[in-house]
């Protein structure tokens, strides 16, 4: 037993080793042979063992983050392969399989829609056509929310929590080179020599994230969410959305537990009375009447918890169940995290008590406000997030009053 410890965390010294080479500014090949010299093989456990110990260690996440594609090369082709008997990636509707489904997709788009159109950037018919293909490419946006919202919240309640910020910071990076491209394929002015880079290098950051989700996150998570878990982020999916047609509804082969599928969902009696000091609402009435108003609130405890979220027809921003009890820390992505952290560190210090942004996000204008809630003592309760889209209310011009019928 003990020389099984010792080798996994000699093995585990290895990996931060090379990483740190990278960092320092060896090459792939300088330090591939320290590697297949040290591993038969790697379980992603380990590499996730690794990153995290980095992280505990001081090293900041957007180094690890930086050295992501770098190590995930190394790496590659010596990842063993961590299947049970019952691969649950052939299950169709099960979200593994959804995942790698999607994948598949991607794929197909970067080989079907924009490969052929790479070579020869002064056609304009080339360019037209690789405008499209990338705009069928940001639909990547549906799989790495599912990845961030439903999936990542789980793996964080197991403290597996270095992939999750790592993958997090390379999906936003891929995020923001697919607007870039696209903007740059809208104007009329085109310089080919760096759209080509550009397009290499974000497409080469898509395979290598469709190889780190296969071979280090599935393993990694197919290993420790329990079969009850996995049907919640399945019923959860369709609320986000798939890149492929013809996803089944997947049912456990065991059954629910409903003790265990039910920790997420809010407690307390359905048809009960909440009482207010300037009134009272049944739990329907004060839940439909939440979910009526014109923009999305979310509530984050004293313990930096969230607690609750509104599920109106309109949201701006993606929550589902699997968020409730998540440090709010974990629900952002690490570009904006430390933004996040201040303003409650401010809050609880009594700094300020609120704090507004506002960003463009496609055809809406998102207000985003936070505000500190307090108790009639003034101790420190939690935070509010407001959210609203705030086009239409800019949109307003002259008057419409309140007039009789004659």
């Amino acid at each position: 037993m003990s020389e099984t410890i010792n080798n996994r965390e000699y093995r585990q010294n290895v990996i931060k080793n090379i990483i740190l080479q990278l960092q320092e500014g060896k090459t792939v090949e300088e330090v591939r042979p320290i590697f297949e010299k040290a591993f038969d093989g790697v379980s992603a456990k380990e590499i996730s063992d690794a990153e995290q110990a980095l992280i505990a260690e001081g090293l900041p996440i957007a180094e690890v983050q930086r050295l992501c594609d770098v190590h995930a090369a190394v790496f590659k082709g010596s990842i063993e392969e961590i299947h049970a008997e019952k691969d649950l990636t052939k299950i169709p509707g099960h979200p593994a399989n959804t995942m790698i489904r999607e994948n598949r997709a991607i794929e197909r788009i970067i080989k079907k829609e924009i490969g052929p159109y790479v070579e020869e950037l002064s056609d304009s018919d080339n360019i037209a056509n690789l405008l499209k293909g990338f705009q069928s490419l940001s639909k990547i946006e549906i799989h790495y929310l599912k990845k961030e919202n439903l999936l990542f919240p789980y793996m964080e309640k197991y403290n597996i929590t270095a992939p999750p910020k790592v993958m997090w910071g390379v999906d936003d990076e891929i995020r923001a080179q697919i607007k870039e491209i696209i903007k740059l394929l809208q104007e009329k002015t085109i310089n080919p020599k760096e759209l080509r880079e550009k397009i290499d290098t974000v497409i080469e950051q898509v395979r290598e994230m469709i190889f780190k989700e296969e071979s280090i996150l599935l393993p990694m998570v197919m290993e420790t969410l329990t079969e009850d878990e996995w049907k919640h982020i399945a019923d959860e999916s369709g609320e986000v959305g798939f890149l492929v047609d013809k996803v089944p509804v997947w049912t456990p082969s065991g059954g629910q537990n409903k003790d265990v599928a039910d920790t997420k969902k809010p407690k307390g009696d359905k048809k009960g009375e909440v009482v207010l000091p300037s009134g009272s609402f049944t739990i329907d009435e004060l839940t439909a009447m939440l979910n009526t108003l014109p923009f999305d609130i979310t509530f984050v405890d004293k313990n930096d918890m969230v607690k609750y979220f509104s599920q109106g027809k309109e949201r701006i921003f993606l929550r589902s169940t699997a968020v409730l009890g998540r440090n709010v820390s974990n629900c952002h992505p690490p570009g904006s995290v430390n933004i996040v952290e201040q303003i409650v560190i401010d809050f609880k210090e009594g700094k300020k008590d609120h704090e507004d942004f506002w960003i463009l996000m496609g055809d809406k204008y998102a207000l985003i406000r936070y505000f500190a809630v307090r108790d009639e003592k003034g101790e420190y309760l939690g935070v509010l997030e407001v959210t609203q889209n705030i086009k239409p209310i800019q949109e307003i011009t002259g008057e419409k009053r309140l007039v009789s019928k004659e």
